[in-house]
């Protein structure tokens, strides 16, 4: 009999292996590659297979954004004189970039709540964290809200196709000072930061190759309307020496460079696990994915999949902590509810330290543990709290987030178009939500909002209604 026993397990494991993945793995794949997911969503997916599920997930995919953008974005900047100006018609100018600002956040927070595809939106932000741009400095809300369709086009494409946009992108540009890179005068902090930050990291480039690359960028510059354009007797035509390679190099040459060095991809690959599946990358499986990523020559939909396929993914329940916009956005998905002023939830998150459009600097935000102190972590359960007090008049709730909801005229603008477009806030109290997705027990209330165990025991006997206020307090709301 004992020739049998390795057909037996087999056997065992293909069946394991078609099995689906139940409310908890739907729940897990969800909310990693999207924003929360309702009882809803989880019912589709938990009858899947880990295959069947992953192949879902990414033959849903968009490239664009369902919300309509404010009106403003597709106007040109006019650059005024500032010396002909004003002080008053210059707080008038500021004011009004800084209201294009804050409406352009609450543009791509709603698009992340409503979207069809939830992973187009994370694969965006985890972009906008890799190839950095700021507000603060780029100056320009259109060229951000132009850059976001960059990153969202490209946001499961090639690696190497959005590699050679970004390096073109007017916002990348005027933030890293490539507009102002010409012959005599070379500009580093690009190339310095295409090959630390975007490509290869730390360790695996020298000061010559930053010097040398900064003179193949030269010449790369924006015209009167913050296009793109190549001004070649801007550039400097000379040899360099580059990654131990001589010739007239230039910018489109160097990014070619850095993806012919597996580095990157490994580079990548890393950045993308630690965002998706854990803090600390499998060596052996960070190869496997590496190797594949470069073989397919960066295309990025199938590194997802294998990735979202490892044994590792499936295990990695409560191992990442919830950014600010993965919590608000993500609860609100949860709950199936929407604010009356998305630009409320813009300034919430910039307290807890995610202020989308404008991260802190060209590294990013760091994410993990540093999403929590003492002060972000009182802000977070305050939002939860209320939120769990009063889920129906959820105005309230955001009221006080952010100066602009003072704003009547506009905040009453922004209401009309939630209600004509069917996305006024839902009355949603915890007894209609339990009732509504057959939430019977504070068990299954646990399950479907906690990747692990609560922290804080349930009282006996408590209903799934009960539960969903201590529950969204515990600790282990924090992770997923």
């Amino acid at each position: 009999m004992k020739p049998l026993l390795p057909a037996l397990l087999l056997c065992l494991v293909s069946t394991l292996a078609r099995a689906g993945i139940g409310e908890d793995g739907a729940r897990h794949l969800l909310s990693r590659t999207g924003f929360g997911a309702n009882p809803a969503q989880i019912a589709v997916y938990a009858p899947l297979s880990r295959e069947a599920a992953v192949d879902r997930l990414l033959s849903h995919t968009v490239s664009t954004a369902l919300t309509s953008p404010p009106g403003w974005v597709n106007e040109p900047f006019d650059r005024p004189n500032q010396g002909n100006l004003s002080e008053e018609q210059k707080k008038a100018l500021q004011k009004e970039r800084n209201d294009h600002a804050q409406e352009l956040r609450g543009w791509w927070l709603e698009e992340m709540r409503i979207t069809p595809s939830p992973i187009t939106e994370k694969m965006t932000l985890f972009w906008h964290n890799h190839f950095v741009s700021g507000l603060d400095k780029v100056g320009v809300p259109q060229l951000m809200y132009q850059q976001n369709m960059l990153l969202r086009r490209y946001a499961l494409g090639n690696f190497g196709s959005m590699l050679h946009a970004v390096a073109h992108d007017p916002a990348m540009m005027r933030y890293l000072d490539t507009a102002n890179n010409r012959v005599g005068q070379p500009n580093e902090n690009f190339a310095r930061e295409v090959m630390e930050l975007f490509t290869l990291g730390e360790g695996h480039y020298t000061e010559q190759d930053i010097r040398e690359a900064a003179r193949a960028f030269t010449g790369w510059s924006l015209d009167k309307d913050f296009s793109f354009i190549n001004r070649p007797r801007q550039h400097d035509n000379g040899d360099k020496t580059i990654f131990g390679q001589h010739g007239n190099f230039d910018g489109d040459d160097v990014l070619d460079m850095l993806l012919q060095n597996p580095q990157t991809a490994r580079f990548v690959t890393a950045k993308l696990w630690k965002n998706f599946v854990s803090p600390t990358p499998d060596e052996a499986a960070l190869k496997r994915l590496s190797d594949l990523f470069y073989r397919d020559h960066y295309e990025l939909k199938p590194l997802m999949r294998a990735m979202l396929l490892t044994p590792q993914f499936w295990k990695s329940q409560g191992q990442l902590v919830k950014s600010p916009v993965e919590l608000t956005v993500g609860t609100l998905v949860t709950f199936d509810l929407t604010p009356p002023d998305w630009r409320a939830i813009a300034g919430l998150n910039r307290q807890l330290g995610q202020d989308v459009f404008n991260p802190p600097n060209v590294k990013g935000w760091p994410g993990g543990e540093a999403w929590i102190n003492s002060s972000t972590l009182l802000i977070r359960k305050q939002f939860l709290d209320r939120l769990q007090h009063d889920a129906a008049p959820i105005r309230n709730a955001f009221q006080q987030a952010d100066g602009s909801m003072d704003e009547a005229k506009g905040r009453e603008a922004r209401i009309n178009r939630l209600v004509q477009r069917g996305l006024a806030p839902v009355k949603l109290q915890p007894d209609e939500w339990s009732a509504i997705y057959q939430v019977r027990s504070a068990q299954d209330t646990a399950r479907l909002l906690l990747a692990v165990p609560p922290a804080q025991p349930l009282p006996a006997g408590m209903s799934g209604a009960q539960a969903i206020g201590p529950l969204l307090l515990d600790p282990a709301y924090q992770v997923h």
